[in-house]
């Protein structure tokens, strides 16, 4: 999973990565500065990577924040890794709790499941209208229709009716703590990538490919941008791919898509 992830609000995904990222593009124009006067003083020639040194005042001084890696998305780069950035640990350094994922992804399949299977009452199946034999003086059970229950070819009593939904709501604890369990196992796998744009220099599908293919990202990757108007390039290329997706966080980034993606 990689996108370029910045200040959202909403659902508890974008609580979550507003709370990771919120300090992200100030602490890049810091250190941006930072480096370029490092880079006046030329010793070596060598460009310095930006270090995003965050402070988190609601984290305890005893939990560490996670490190990762900014990368770009140019090929054409001395080295895919441009700066590093402190991930609150909260969010990234959670404990995962399977039981938790696993409340999640149920939830979100029988939030599209309805029941279309349906059975007929007695009073909609056809026929019986009248008394199939006199109540007393024929010496058998008494019946007031040939569409009763008990009858073959009679009406269902309690069957399933067509339009049945399986919808219910989880607690925003659960869904905020299944999203925090998914990218804290995502990160420790590393198979979270952060990069510092989904700007990229062609729009052919070939360069794409070609990108996932040497970062070792695959075989389904999926970018989240803060925006839903997506850079031109990433999304012409991306559209006859069928195994890179994009997506916007405040779309809502779900615990079965994140799954479902492998980077």
């Amino acid at each position: 999973m990689a996108g370029a992830l910045g200040r959202v609000c909403g659902n508890p995904s974008t609580l979550i990565l507003r709370t990771a990222f919120r300090n992200f593009s100030v602490t890049t124009a810091r250190h941006q500065e930072n480096a370029a006067a490092a880079a006046a003083t030329g010793i070596d020639g060598k460009k310095f990577p930006l270090i995003l040194d965050e402070k988190f005042d609601d984290c305890s001084s005893v939990v560490v924040p996670r490190e990762a890696w900014i990368e770009t998305l140019d090929t054409s780069a001395a080295s895919p890794q441009v700066g590093l950035m402190h991930l609150h640990p909260q969010v990234f350094g959670a404990f995962p709790r399977l039981d938790i994922i696993h409340d999640n992804v149920v939830w979100q399949r029988k939030m599209c499941m309805v029941n279309t299977a349906h059975t007929k009452s007695r009073a909609e199946v056809r026929g019986g209208g009248r008394k199939p034999w006199p109540q007393k003086g024929m010496g058998r059970s008494r019946h007031g229709s040939i569409r009763s229950p008990l009858w073959r070819g009679g009406g269902v009593t309690h069957g399933p009716r067509a339009g049945t939904t399986h919808f219910y709501m989880l607690p925003f604890s659960q869904r905020l703590r299944g999203l925090t369990s998914t990218l804290s196992a995502k990160f420790a796998q590393d198979d979270l990538k952060i990069v510092d744009s989904l700007d990229m220099p062609s729009d052919e599908a070939g360069y794409l490919e070609q990108l996932c293919e040497s970062r070792n990202w695959g075989p389904t990757v999926l970018f989240v941008d803060e925006s839903d108007i997506m850079p031109r390039n990433i999304t012409l290329a991306s559209d006859t791919i069928r195994h890179v997706n994009l997506m916007p966080v405040y779309a809502g980034l779900l615990v079965p898509l994140a799954l479902q993606s492998e980077y």
